[in-house]
C-alpha cells in the first residue's frame, strides 16, 4: 500500500464518519426515570431536546426528588446515546476497535 492510498481511504473514512455524525444528529432516544414520570428527549450528539414530567410530579413538595428524576432520566438519554453512536461506529469499521475513534460520539 502506497502512501496516497492510505491518505485516500483515511479521507473516505473522514467522509464517512461526518456522515454518520449528520446521522446521528437527527435520531431522537428517550431516557426515562421514575417508571416514566420523568423523560428527556436526546439526539445522537447527545443534545438535550425535551424534558418531559408527568403532572402528579408537579403539583408535589418533591423538588429533590424531581431534580434527582431529571439527573436520572437525562443520564440514561446519554447514555443510550452514546451507545447509539458505538453501534454505528462499529459498522463503519467492521466491528474493529480503532484508538480514538470512539471519542468522537
Amino acid at each position: 500500500m502506497d502512501l496516497n492510498s492510505i491518505m485516500q481511504q483515511a479521507q473516505q473514512m473522514q467522509a464517512k464518519i461526518a456522515e454518520i455524525q449528520e446521522q446521528l444528529a437527527n435520531k431522537t432516544i428517550t431516557g426515562s426515570a421514575g417508571g416514566g414520570m420523568v423523560n428527556v428527549t436526546v439526539n445522537g450528539r447527545g443534545d438535550v431536546l425535551a424534558v418531559a414530567i408527568e403532572d402528579a410530579l408537579l403539583s408535589s413538595e418533591e423538588k429533590e426528588m424531581l431534580q434527582d428524576l431529571i439527573v436520572a432520566a437525562t443520564n440514561d438519554g446519554l447514555k443510550k446515546a452514546k451507545e447509539l453512536g458505538k453501534q454505528e461506529m462499529q459498522q463503519l469499521t467492521g466491528g474493529l476497535n480503532i484508538p480514538g475513534l470512539s471519542n468522537l460520539f
